[in-house]
């Protein structure tokens, strides 16, 4: 009888733990990446601290910091405009893929702006 229950239980252990991982009661599935796409990208922090020019090669700002938003889930740029050494800069937010990389400069290029019409964006806040 003892060798009985041992194997039944051992039979229910192995069902239990057989299949579909589990975590909090729903199946788990990871997606592997291109570690080539990926390693091929910029890293936020040689990104930050990036000046940004118009389509005139004019430096118009630097960019502050990179922001990953959830809802929806996207990626802005936090440029510093205007000021002299970081003094009464304005902080404004766009979208991280209105710019274009341009390593010849090191930089990015944001076609279309200027200082100027960064300067009317609304003033970007962090939350508190």
């Amino acid at each position: 009888m003892r060798g009985y229950k041992a194997a039944l239980m051992a039979a229910s252990v192995a069902a239990m733990t057989a299949g579909t991982a589990l975590a909090q009661g729903a199946p788990q599935t990871i997606s592997a990446v291109d570690v080539k796409t990926v390693a091929s990208g910029f890293r936020a922090s040689k990104v930050v601290g990036s000046t940004v020019v118009d389509d005139r090669n004019e430096s118009i700002g630097k960019i502050d910091d990179l922001i990953v938003a959830t809802q929806p889930a996207a990626v802005y740029a936090v440029l510093s405009v205007g000021g002299f050494l970081g003094m009464d800069s304005k902080l404004v937010a766009i979208r991280y893929d209105q710019l274009r990389a341009d390593p010849q400069h090191n930089g990015y290029v944001l076609a279309g702006a200027s200082k100027e019409s960064l300067k009317t964006l609304p003033q970007f806040e962090y939350a508190k």
